[in-house]
Formats: structure tokens, C-alpha cells, sequence
């Protein structure tokens, strides 16, 4: 949990993936979209970072996306917070893009 932690405190915006899966492309397609650059994690041979995810709450583990340093939710989650406009203001509050 400590790499997790560490690794999701590093940069603004971080999404933890696999290169499997496609909801893992379409937040990264959104950040992108939206202006952002976010460090990216694959974790696909990386079980233990998997497990570590799913500890944190991470439910699923992948996409897990983190702004700020703080857990903001899986794809669902980061759905929602775009339709309500709230993404792209967390997004400027870490920094992750600017106006």
C-alpha cells in the first residue's frame, strides 16, 4: 500500500491501469481530452499492486484514479464527476491543469 500511496502522491493527476482493459483508455482518453497529463501505472504484471489497490479501496483496482494524491474514485466514479463538472475543477485545484 505504501507504493500505491507514494506513487499516487507523486504527480497531480494518476490512473492506475491495465493495458487490457478498456475503461483504463477511456479515463486516460478523458484526462487527455481535458488538458491533463497524468502519470500512468500500469499494473498488469504487478499483482501485488493490484491487491494493494483493492486494500485502499480500489473496487475495481483498475482504473483507480487518483487527483491530488487522494483516491477520487474508479471509472464510474470519475464519470459522474465529469457530467457534473466537477473533474475538470479538481483537476485545476491539484494543478493537474491550468486555464
Amino acid at each position: 500500500m505504501d507504493r500505491v500511496t507514494y506513487l499516487a502522491s507523486k504527480s497531480a493527476a494518476v490512473i492506475f491501469t491495465k493495458s487490457s482493459c478498456c475503461m483504463c483508455h477511456s479515463m486516460k482518453a478523458l484526462f487527455y481530452e481535458l488538458g491533463a497529463s497524468p502519470a500512468i501505472h500500469e499494473v498488469d504484471h504487478d499483482v501485488d499492486m493490484e491487491r494493494a489497490l483493492k486494500r485502499l479501496g480500489c473496487n475495481p483496482a483498475t482504473p483507480a484514479v487518483f487527483i491530488g494524491g487522494k483516491y477520487v474514485g474508479s471509472a464510474r466514479d470519475v464519470i459522474s464527476l465529469h457530467v457534473d463538472g466537477s473533474l475538470k475543477q479538481k483537476l485545476i485545484e491539484a494543478s493537474a491543469i491550468w486555464l
